[in-house]
């Protein structure tokens, strides 16, 4: 008979408890179901401040993206708190945007995670200009 124990334990999983078991959720999963969510919503153009999108991008050159990338949870027995940074695609109305991620984390946590979202805080740290990109535009503004 083989005996496998954990070598590590989750920061602070959530734990629910049935007559048969216990179901055990770590915060990365949490963390991935919200990132999924808030990247779901129109005029999200990424997720994460400018140093998490470095990382990012190089993560996505080698196909392992992060889709936690971004998010913060705070799992406790029932309930969780996330907290979202985002960067908006221009001329999307911000307000608008900051609601509708919380929205779509919320629901998506309720529904895939089972459990109540006490709070979403969404951070706008940039706005992405797609001309800020085009360097052709620039080049041809200044002959």
């Amino acid at each position: 008979m083989t005996n496998i124990t954990p070598t590590s334990v989750p920061k602070s999983p959530a734990h629910s408890s049935s007559s048969t078991g216990k179901n055990t959720i770590a915060d990365g999963v949490v963390e991935k179901v919200a990132g999924i969510a808030a990247r779901e919503v129109a005029g999200v153009h990424d997720l994460g401040n400018a140093g998490a999108r470095a990382v990012g991008a190089i993560r996505n050159a080698i196909n392992q993206q992060d889709r936690g990338q971004g998010v913060k949870v705070e799992v406790g027995e029932k309930q969780v708190a996330a907290d979202i940074v985002l960067v908006a695609e221009y001329p999307v109305e911000l307000q608008k945007l900051a609601d509708e991620v919380r929205a779509s984390v919320t629901d998506a946590i309720s529904t895939v995670v089972g459990m109540e979202v006490t709070e979403v805080n969404v951070t706008i740290s940039d706005v992405y200009i797609p001309s800020d990109d085009n360097d052709d535009d620039t080049e041809s503004r200044v002959q």
